[in-house]
């Protein structure tokens, strides 16, 4: 079962990135045992999983030169180089502002990244394009960050973000009755918990007072001035926007944001039978990468993080057929984000998506620093889970629907 929480400190333990691969393994070791209630784990279909995500990696990136998965892939939606305009606006700023303004932009369009449904587009301001799903939050955010809604253009600050309404945010998002974005409302929360945090949380945010970029002389504090590790980094963003989180379980009197429980999960003391996942805060962490390299800060043990228990992940494995549901029912109808349902889904798809990658890179001839878990994502296993998800049903849609709040994934 999965190692003890450190004693009299089950709080740090379950904000660990460790935290997550123990208590999702689990999990994956009831389901290898056919001991889960929802579902049963088929690894004999995980070479053909591999050889999908294999094809898809070369289509993609021929070269085998994969970026890492992170949101600055959909800034460029459509085959624009947006972040390069990006670029060009912060041209006169110094390597510290420039680097502080791209972790806002990461941040809050990192949170504002949960599904955003079938019906849901927003039209490029630019080209009158339509972009749905990711790209099109991605498209979204980059727009209201150029035009100064987070706080001024290309800075937030925690007291713009505190007051933003949801009708604000919604005309940014193109929100209309036909054009209906799920957990609007949810997503406006997140915002307005940011910019509480950002005010309350000084421990955190101590540079460039008042902006969300102020995160940056504690990230570069943390490491040696030249590096941070990666699970130091994800343990910064839970600690710092722990309060963001609405409706959450608690520990130690803190909001533990993207943690849930289960029944079959062990554990010792307080953290017993929880499940944490992180999904947000880890695409946040896994965004922040490369404008911290940019501003010479390495960061280093990526693979610390885990794969993200997302939709498009998750939905691989059950279209792939290594994940069966043991309900058949359980495909048509929706499902609470706390339901064990879900939980077991998401869970097993981190331990599926480290299987995949040792299998995968064992293909290549390629070591872990080599070829890390972010890169398989990016080639990867995202874009795979987009395209069997396209093959089986018309919208596009996950195989399991989640009643989403606009805040988990």
């Amino acid at each position: 079962m999965s190692q003890a929480a450190p004693e009299g400190d089950p709080l740090s333990y379950i904000r660990s990135a460790q935290s997550i691969r123990d208590r999702c393994g689990d999990l994956y070791k009831l389901g290898l045992a056919g001991a889960l209630d929802h579902f049963d784990v088929r690894p004999e279909r995980l070479d053909g999983i591999v050889s999908f995500v294999r094809i898809e990696t070369n289509a993609n990136y021929p070269d085998l030169n994969v970026p890492y998965h992170s949101r600055w892939r959909h800034f460029n939606a459509g085959d624009i180089d947006r972040v390069e305009g990006l670029n060009e606006l912060l041209r006169e700023l110094s390597p510290k502002e420039k680097c502080r303004a791209k972790i806002e932009l990461a941040i809050v369009s990192a949170l504002l990244s949960a599904g955003a449904g079938t019906s849901w587009a927003y039209q490029d301001i630019d080209t009158s394009i339509r972009h749905k799903r990711s790209e099109g939050l991605a498209l979204a955010s980059l727009y209201a960050f150029w035009e100064g809604l987070f706080g001024e253009s290309l800075a937030v600050t925690g007291a713009r973000l505190k007051k933003i309404t949801v009708e604000e945010l919604g005309a940014a998002f193109q929100v209309s009755a036909p054009n209906i974005l799920p957990g609007l409302e949810g997503r406006c929360a997140l915002l307005n918990g940011l910019g509480r945090a950002i005010e309350a949380n000084k421990e955190f945010f101590i540079g460039s007072s008042g902006r969300l970029g102020g995160i940056l002389e504690v990230l570069v504090a943390s490491g040696d001035g030249r590096s941070i590790e990666a699970s130091t980094l994800l343990s910064i963003i839970l600690r710092a926007f722990d309060d963001i989180w609405p409706n959450r379980l608690t520990l130690s009197g803190k909001n533990l944001g993207d943690v849930w429980r289960h029944g079959k999960v062990g554990g010792g003391g307080e953290a017993k039978g929880l499940v944490p996942l992180h999904t947000l805060s880890q695409w946040m962490a896994y965004s922040l990468v490369e404008p911290l390299e940019e501003f010479g800060i390495e960061v280093k043990n990526l693979d610390r993080l885990t794969g993200l228990a997302e939709y498009r992940n998750g939905g691989l494995f059950i279209d792939g057929g290594a994940l069966t549901p043991k309900d058949p029912a359980a495909l048509t109808i929706s499902h609470a984000p706390a339901s064990e349902l879900v939980i077991e889904w998401r869970a097993l798809t981190v331990c599926l998506l480290d299987e995949v990658a040792k299998r995968f890179r064992a293909i290549l001839g390629k070591t872990d620093a080599e070829f890390c878990l972010s890169k398989v994502l990016q080639g990867g296993t995202w874009s795979a889970g987009r395209k069997f998800a396209a093959g089986r049903r018309a919208d596009g849609s996950p195989p399991i629907k989640i009643e989403s709040d606009g805040t988990v994934f």
